[in-house]
């Protein structure tokens, strides 16, 4: 059958984090700091009351930084949600799992590798590897029964260690951009309450306009930084529980398969 792993959408996160960056500067100069945005049509000049793309604009440098964790946390989002689709193959999981044991039950073996065909996907694929093995220790003559459920367990185990990296592919990346998006919003929050208090202790006086500023640049960075670290941690424990479920029923089929060689035979 046909592995998973040739479907892949990203072989590399590094290059989805610089095309991220290079999107997160263009909205930053072009949308963010679009000088209707500002009073006087000047990007360092007050954004307009109300303008939300004006007080994003002025978070400062942080903000594309923190754009570019998000953008790249929502699009390893995305093409982990293809990736994981295309391993549970086109049926229902749970039915397919179903009819496999059916069929095993029954010992129609041949007619459960063509399910397996059918549904394609990771699972399939490993159950497909599985009762190729199961089928060749029937005609072997050689091996004692217990040799032989030990090379079926063998090349569940093996054909399983095959498919999961490429299921589990970025998602040390997501579980990254966890920690480091709060990280970042923390630094942008930290450097923009640096800016409020140098105001207020320059000479002659408070600078409301870089008061305002340093604010600005502290809030829209906490905010940002909260959003992207919810974002990726949402999207990692989604996306982990849904490779633990394939796991577990690779598991449960592979137990199945052991079990009704043993009966058998």
């Amino acid at each position: 059958m046909e592995k998973t792993s040739s479907n892949r959408i990203f072989n590399s996160a590094a290059f989805v984090i610089l095309g991220c960056f290079i999107v997160a500067i263009l909205i930053f100069k072009l949308v963010l700091g679009d000088p209707s945005n500002f009073m006087n049509n000047d990007p360092n000049n007050a954004p307009l009351p109300g303008n939300m793309l004006g007080t994003v604009y002025k978070g400062g440098f942080v903000v594309p930084m923190i754009l570019t964790l998000l953008l790249t946390v929502l699009v390893l989002s995305v093409e982990r949600w293809i990736a994981i689709s295309k391993a549970n193959g086109k049926k229902n999981l749970t039915k397919f799992v179903a009819e496999i044991k059916a069929l095993l039950d029954k010992g129609q073996i041949k007619e459960a590798q063509a399910i397996c065909e059918k549904q394609k996907g990771s699972v399939a694929s490993v159950i497909f590897s599985s009762l190729n093995k199961y089928l060749e220790m029937e005609q072997n003559t050689e091996l004692s029964k217990e040799q032989k459920l030990a090379a079926i367990q063998k090349e569940l185990e093996e054909a399983t260690s095959l498919e999961v990296p490429t299921l589990e592919q970025n998602l040390p990346v997501l579980a990254t951009l966890t920690t480091l998006g709060t990280l970042m919003g923390l630094f942008g929050t930290v450097l923009g309450m640096i800016r409020s208090f140098a105001s207020l202790s320059s000479a002659g006086g408070t600078d409301s306009m870089a008061l305002s500023t340093g604010i600005s640049e502290a809030l829209v960075n906490t905010a940002f930084g909260i959003a992207t670290g919810a974002c990726a941690l949402i999207a990692y424990n989604y996306y982990t529980s849904r490779i633990d479920k394939l796991t577990f029923c690779i598991d449960e089929v592979g137990f199945s398969i052991v079990q009704s060689y043993a009966a058998t035979h």
